[in-house]
């Protein structure tokens, strides 16, 4: 019985105006291997620590300019601050509404370093 299937014989290689395609193993052996690229996230640690300020000006290490420094601090109104003014005029004290606003105690202290104008932190009165 004849054998109707045969093997495939290997056949030459194409040319096309005497370029021959590579061969697709030596192609695979040819491409470089990829190194995986890795991304690492780190979030930056504090190099100086955190300090709490209070009402009066605080000696402190600034954060920004790593400067010992003595902090200037800016007054500012705030809503706690309008509501007293409202409820004094409502009071009928309407001589005394300005007092909320002239006064450290009822705004607050916001801090600042001297050197650097970096914004340190706020203390809520």
């Amino acid at each position: 019985m004849p054998n109707l299937k045969s093997a495939p014989q290997p056949s030459a290689p194409i040319q096309l105006n005497g370029w021959t395609p590579p061969d697709p193993q030596q192609l695979q052996q040819q491409q470089p291997q990829q190194q995986p690229v890795v991304f690492v996230n780190q979030m930056p640690t504090p190099s100086v620590p955190f300090s709490a300020v209070g009402p009066n000006s605080a000696r402190i290490t600034c954060p920004s300019c790593r400067a010992d420094i003595k902090t200037r601090i800016k007054h500012k109104a705030t809503s706690n601050t309008h509501c007293w003014a409202v409820l004094l005029c409502c009071c009928l004290c309407w001589p005394c509404v300005c007092l909320p606003y002239c006064m450290d105690s009822c705004q607050n202290a916001n801090h600042y370093c001297p050197n650097c104008n970096a914004f340190i932190g706020t203390y809520q009165s």
